[in-house]
């Protein structure tokens, strides 16, 4: 089974679904044959950082509301991130664009090692308030997966998997992603948000019979027999 998920680093909803989802698959009794795919997605491509600005500042901007509103926004969702075990640290996040970080994902699925990088990038943000902006800080973290950092960087200099991160978007566009996390099974089924782990297992399970029927035999000619109520 494939399982496509667009997403951004940013997204807090994003990393819970991330959760919300593993949680599911972990119980799922065919983990095993599930080839999961991480699709790249931006929710503010044209965003540029201001050095300084505070990530509460950044989505009040974003928001038009008052800072005071965009911390309150935050705290909220840290509230619901602590449900899945995950502690968002607001105070300590950097605003980014995350165009650089979406092409190192592909970078580590070069190597097999998407879900590795995917996974450290959203911990670096959300829990560490490190500079996704800065490709020195990218490229450490790709070396913290045992990536090569020296080749990591290059790659990122020279935009190699920029190319990617476009056409990931532009799929996006053509099956109508509205917003993230968004996750296609098997290219028929999409499920769109941070749904439950419930919901996932019930998709899954769903997907996974559609594809494996039950064999049974073909009846090929039907006469006079007996059942349970008797004979016909």
């Amino acid at each position: 089974m494939k399982v496509e998920i667009w997403s951004d680093v940013v997204c807090p909803f994003c990393y819970i679904g991330k959760r919300k989802f593993e949680q599911a698959l972990g119980q799922f009794a065919h983990r095993s044959e599930v080839q999961i795919e991480w699709k790249s997605f931006q929710l503010t491509p044209e965003f540029q950082p201001i050095p300084g600005e505070s990530i509460h500042a950044s989505l009040a901007k974003k928001k038009g509301v008052p800072e005071a509103e965009g911390r309150r926004m935050n705290d909220h969702m840290a509230m619901i991130a602590k449900e899945v075990g995950l502690d968002y640290d607001f105070e300590k996040a950097v605003p980014a664009n995350t165009f650089l970080a979406h092409q190192l994902i592909h970078f580590g699925a070069h190597y097999g090692q998407q879900d590795a990088m995917k996974e450290r990038l959203f911990a670096a943000y959300y829990l560490e308030g490190q500079n996704l902006n800065e490709v020195d800080t990218l490229a450490s973290l790709a070396a913290e997966i045992g990536l090569d950092a020296g080749a990591a960087r290059q790659a990122l200099l020279a935009g190699t998997y920029a190319n990617e991160v476009r056409r990931d978007e532009y799929e996006a566009q053509q099956i109508q992603v509205r917003g993230v996390p968004f996750f296609v099974f098997d290219d028929k089924y999409a499920v769109s948000g941070a749904q439950p782990s419930e919901v996932f297992a019930e998709v899954l399970d769903t997907v996974w019979q559609e594809g494996h029927p039950k064999a049974q035999p073909a009846l090929l000619a039907d006469g006079p027999a007996c059942g349970p109520d008797g004979c016909e």
